[in-house]
């Protein structure tokens, strides 16, 4: 269940140069030219995606309305000003720098490895790298070498994230499509792992022309290659590398994690003093909303406790082995589906959705024109995908943020702030998102 890293345990540790976190290079590369087989690098890249996923969580959750922050100074991710940037030391630091030391782990890989199917899961992990990063901090800066310059800093300015789009993410996702076989092995990345991150990707962007063939092509092949919703929505989260998973970033108590502080299933749990009751009311009246029509929505008991006002979705006894999904089939059906609606093909759209409520024992949707299935799509996002670190990103894309927040909010908070300590390390050269 977690083989992909257990080659690594040996060959992390990491020389740190004096500019930047960008500019750390892995010592399990010897020498770049000595080396035959990449596999201990790649690993590496895989590795240092755990280090994304608990700070990503509570950027997803806790600065939406899914979460609550109880204890200042956490309480700025619940709140609209610069205040944010005290976080840090605890989410955004550790989160740039596992991202960018994925990268750079990958770029070794892209740049000397032989194997095909190696550099496709480079491009793919270096493309889901970048992806979380503009999701974050919109600008950033761009590394495509394995040994980045300690001299010449002109690289760490960062790029426009429409720039990163177009000549790192997607050139990258097309290249794994290319490369990578349709099965995953080990919960390694493979072409559906590709194709559904491309196609979310463009749905990101509001290119759902581009997007729907893509999600489409997994959707309606996921079978043939043993992916298929689960019967039960509670299954999902007991059984790491289920039939439902495409993609996760693997977690396991025998592997240290590089982030050092309460990790995602805690935070969810209340188990965390910063937050012991996280669970936000307008999420409770979001599942009453859905049970509305009489139907029990079987979501419900698992995402939320209204007894302990938390999400018991990742159960506190196996919390430190239960992977972190990144992409799973429910998630890449309802893109599916606001990628035909948006298309025009609001009927299709509504088959889509239908299949999400029906595993959740809700009847069919009665939304029926383009304005009303858009917003029954992303209300199923919000309960299925709850506590997936996903809604704050889906506000944002969709442009509900005021909406659902029910306050104006300046869309300079639509991002994070970019680690001080990063900036500091680069003279400047690496600068902040304005209102910070």
């Amino acid at each position: 269940m977690k083989t992909i890293y257990k080659l690594v345990l040996g060959t992390l540790l990491l020389t740190t140069a004096c500019e930047s976190d960008l500019d750390q290079v892995p010592p399990n590369i010897a020498s770049s030219e000595s080396l035959t087989d990449f596999t201990g690098v790649l690993n590496a890249a895989y590795y240092y995606q755990l280090g994304s996923v608990t700070p990503i969580a509570v950027m997803g959750d806790f600065r939406a309305d899914n979460a609550i922050m109880d204890e200042s100074p956490y309480t700025t991710f619940d709140e609209f000003n610069p205040n944010l940037t005290a976080m840090e030391d605890q989410f955004f630091g550790p989160f740039y720098t596992a991202l960018y030391k994925s990268i750079l782990s990958a770029n070794n890989v892209i740049e000397n490895s032989s194997d095909a199917s190696d550099i496709g899961e480079a491009k793919f992990l270096r493309a889901l790298s970048y992806f979380k990063l503009v999701q974050v901090f919109g600008d950033v800066t761009v590394n495509l070498s394995a040994t980045p310059s300690t001299t010449d800093t002109d690289f760490l300015v960062r790029q426009p994230a429409t720039e990163v789009y177009n000549n790192v993410i997607i050139p990258d996702l097309q290249a794994a499509i290319s490369a990578l076989g349709t099965t995953s092995v080990n919960g390694k990345a493979s072409k559906l792992a590709a194709q559904s991150l491309l196609g979310k990707v463009y749905v990101a962007r509001g290119d759902f022309q581009s997007a729907e063939p893509l999600l489409g092509a997994v959707v309606n092949g996921a079978n043939a290659e043993g992916i298929t919703l689960l019967d039960n929505y509670a299954d999902i989260f007991l059984n790491d590398l289920n039939a439902e998973i495409i993609f996760a970033t693997q977690v396991s108590s025998s592997i240290n994690d590089e982030y050092g502080f309460s990790e995602f299933w805690s935070w969810y749990g209340g188990l965390d003093t910063k937050s012991l009751m996280p669970l936000d009311a307008d999420l409770i009246a979001a599942f009453d909303a859905s049970e509305a029509g009489g139907d029990t929505d079987l979501r419900r008991a698992v995402n939320i406790d209204e007894a302990l006002m938390a999400s018991p979705k990742y159960p506190q006894s196996g919390g430190p082995d239960y992977d972190w999904i990144e992409i799973r089939l429910a998630d890449v059906i309802l893109l599916y589906a606001e990628a035909l609606n948006e298309n025009g093909d609001t009927p299709g759209a509504v088959t889509q959705l239908n299949k999400i409520r029906t595993r959740a024992g809700l009847a069919n949707t009665t939304a029926s024109t383009q304005a009303q299935v858009r917003t029954a799509i992303q209300d199923e996002r919000r309960l299925e995908l709850a506590f997936e670190g996903q809604r704050w990103f889906d506000l944002v894309r969709t442009g509900t943020v005021s909406q659902e927040m029910g306050e104006s909010v300046d869309p300079n908070y639509f991002l994070f702030p970019v680690p001080i300590s990063e900036i500091l390390a680069s003279d400047g050269v690496i600068t902040q998102n304005p209102s910070y």
